[in-house]
């Protein structure tokens, strides 16, 4: 039985308190099941936005998506966890990955290190979280010493973990540790630019995923970040000014990409249903420019 959907809204421009909190209730009433903040210089720092964002709304899950574990201390990490987990009323979900841009590491003067080594970083902070986090049944105590070392409490008894990668190391941590699994559906080139895959490469990771996956208790949900959503009656004209961002696709192919929801409602729910059959995709994600624009979609889902 295919797993219900979830729609999660990616807020990226920072704005004042008032207008914060209003566009997190809007996303509300649009029907976003969970309000997500990134983690790039020049964009809202997330946990006090998740914070603000919990204060204005009732409903919504608040996420992390995601953070660049290369700008956290895993320690100082898991103070931030159990804080923003006690002051959302325990509607925290944590998103980490390993960061892919560059150039935002050396502006904070922090190392950037080979793609071997981000992983490697990633998997010592989720470690290192889930020791430090293990509530051991006691999720409403404050402080208990664990070997001398002060271990903050949750609200929940675990705060899910998303994971977002693309790489087979990336796809096995992911496996064996992630709630939510979270498929960029894109390789990084240098630089940070991302590369989108097509359905086909596509298959191939979530298909990797599922049989490092396969040993698991509890299947994890299945994420994908949509980059692109366009309601329209011409998908051709209105994906034309994308096509130079792409110029090794056809319009066609750019059309095809899992990442890319362009055409009229009916063509955008069906096609949204149809990623949910064929690569377990449940729990989508749109960038904030597309808020409103994907909300018809939700409504019509919703209906089914």
């Amino acid at each position: 039985m295919a797993r219900p959907f979830r729609f999660g809204v990616n807020l990226m421009s920072l704005a004042p308190a008032d207008e914060w909190r209003a566009k997190c209730r809007w996303a509300e009433e649009l029907g976003y099941d969970v309000i997500l903040a990134p983690d790039h210089l020049g964009m809202p720092s997330p946990f006090p936005a998740l914070v603000a964002a919990a204060e204005a709304t009732e409903r919504p899950r608040l996420g992390t998506f995601v953070l660049n574990a290369g700008f956290w201390n895993p320690a100082l990490l898991a103070r931030e966890v159990a804080t923003t987990d006690a002051l959302t009323g325990g509607r925290l979900e944590l998103g980490l990955g390993t960061g892919y841009v560059q150039a935002e590491h050396e502006t904070a003067g922090l190392p950037w290190g080979s793609p071997g080594e981000r992983v490697d970083h990633l998997r010592r902070t989720v470690e290192e979280l889930e020791r430090l986090l293990d509530s051991e049944g006691l999720p409403h105590s404050r402080l208990r010493s664990s070997g001398g070392t002060p271990r903050p409490q949750l609200v929940q008894e675990r705060v899910p973990l998303l994971i977002g990668g693309n790489g087979d190391r990336m796809l096995r941590l992911t496996a064996e540790h992630a709630d939510i699994a979270a498929f960029t559906a894109a390789r990084t080139r240098d630089g940070g630019a991302l590369e989108p895959l097509a359905a086909e490469e596509l298959d191939e990771r979530v298909a990797l995923y599922r049989k490092l996956a396969a040993g698991r208790a509890e299947p994890a949900e299945l994420n994908l970040l949509i980059q692109i959503v366009i309601v329209t009656d011409d998908p051709g004209a209105a994906i034309q000014p994308w096509l130079s961002h792409i110029p090794h696709l056809t319009e066609q192919q750019v059309l095809e990409l899992p990442i890319v929801l362009v055409g009229t409602l009916d063509d955008v729910v069906e096609r949204v249903r149809a990623q949910r059959d064929r690569f377990g995709f449940s729990y989508l994600t749109v960038l904030e420019p597309n808020m409103e624009a994907f909300a018809p979609v939700i409504a019509r889902l919703r209906e089914a």
